[in-house]
């Protein structure tokens, strides 16, 4: 019997999926655990796996955006009708309107598929696989025929390289190198030249919940500086000693847990009707990828060493950059920090992540000459910037919170321990 595929929902603020490429054609024969298409979503892009038995006999949508839950295929018997059923999906109410939560039932996305590096452009010496736009299928092919995926050219969305690709390159090989360099076009002074960039799924999220968020919870921003010469030190002495290298920012995660469960008004969500106040101190890690940033969750982060953190950190960052985090590891925040630091940033001041209360915005360590114990001497100094919600975080409680971060950022071994 014929059943509809529909569009799932892959992560808990998508609203539509984009089609890439279908990896099987309307009569070819499939299987549970077929590869049905690729699917990029707000936040990766996925492989359409099917759980059905039979032929595709119907593809719906041969690409671009879906709504969730509309019908993108049909799979059923050889030469079945498949129309009837086609109508009575069209004018029935889909499972998506009758319940807030999708759960996937003709498909199931199982791996991610893109493979996009967050490393600036500025150095490709050292580029790798895991650098190149290709799909998961394509990867395949290109390495069971012994092929460099980085010598094929790729015809898909944004240079994405896909199975006709591979099929292409294995037919006719390599039709010019990658590596020459292009010669150059002179053009009229008067002519300017752009280029546009199809908008990504995940670009177009970003957009819409940091403006909801921007234009929606009225923001103000309370900065303070704190004296990182105790934390420098006491850093490298638990490095040297365990053998780990502990990041600043694992210690200002650890410390924000803390501060926050003294803080609970901090650890809150604005509810329209009411003020939620989180049990559960969840901190989300703002990580920088390829169009976009992504969030993975630390849970109950106050309950956790400074190791575990780190090394939890360093594992859902690094599948952040190859954007494989399930959904799961990006929700439950409760309080987000993002760190510009490593780039040199002073100070800035970043927009809240829905449904927090507040973000903190972490800038560099550097050397400044202060007025420290009566004599102006070098210490090493940090500013931190925390955005508040002023529906539910007042002057006061902010600066409260800050307070208490900065004694325990100076005074470290507290939070080490």
């Amino acid at each position: 019997m014929a059943e509809v595929i529909r569009m799932p929902r892959l992560s808990d603020t998508m609203e539509e999926g984009n089609i890439v490429a279908w990896m099987k054609k309307v009569g070819d024969q499939v299987s549970p655990g077929d590869i049905l298409a690729e699917v990029e979503t707000d936040k990766a892009t996925m492989d359409l796996e099917s759980f059905e038995e039979g032929y595709l006999l119907h593809i719906g949508i041969p690409s671009g955006p879906v709504p969730v839950d509309a019908v993108i295929a049909v799979i059923g018997d050889k030469g079945e009708d498949f129309q009837a059923l086609l109508d009575a999906a069209a004018s029935a109410p889909s499972a998506e309107a009758e319940k807030e939560t999708a759960e996937p039932v003709e498909a199931q996305p199982v791996a991610v598929a893109s493979s996009d590096s967050n490393e600036q452009s500025h150095s490709t010496a050292n580029t790798t696989d895991t650098h190149i736009k290709a799909s998961p299928l394509a990867k395949k092919m290109a390495a069971d025929a012994g092929v460099e995926i980085a010598l094929l050219t790729g015809t898909g969305e944004q240079g994405r390289i896909v199975k006709k690709d591979v099929e292409l390159f294995l037919k006719n090989g390599p039709a010019t190198s990658k590596s020459s360099t292009p010669s150059a076009v002179i053009t009229p002074a008067s002519n300017i030249s752009y280029g546009d960039k199809p908008v990504s799924q995940m670009r177009k999220v970003i957009a819409k919940r940091l403006a909801e968020s921007k234009f929606t919870a009225p923001h103000f921003y309370l900065t303070i500086e704190i004296d990182m010469n105790n934390t420098w030190a006491s850093r490298k002495q638990l490095n040297d000693a365990a053998g780990v290298k502990i990041s600043f920012n694992d210690i200002i995660l650890k410390a924000c847990a803390a501060a926050l469960r003294k803080h609970p008004a901090v650890n809150s969500s604005w509810m329209d009707t009411s003020i939620r106040y989180n049990e559960e101190i969840n901190i989300g890690v703002a990580v920088a990828v390829e169009d976009g940033l992504m969030v993975p969750v630390i849970k109950n982060a106050d309950q956790k060493s400074l190791t575990y953190i780190n090394t939890e950190v360093k594992e859902l960052a690094g599948l952040a950059r190859d954007r494989r985090l399930s959904p799961d590891q990006m929700s439950g925040n409760t309080f987000t920090i993002s760190n510009l630091g490593m780039f040199g940033i002073e100070e800035f001041t970043a927009i809240i992540n829905p449904p927090d209360s507040c973000i903190l915005a972490v800038g560099g360590i550097q050397d400044k000459a202060v007025v420290h114990n009566g004599e102006i001497v070098a210490r090493k100094r940090m500013k931190v910037t925390l955005s508040c919600d002023h529906r539910v975080v007042d002057g006061a409680t902010g600066s409260q919170f800050l307070q208490t971060l900065k004694l325990m950022i100076e005074n470290p071994v507290g939070i080490m321990l």
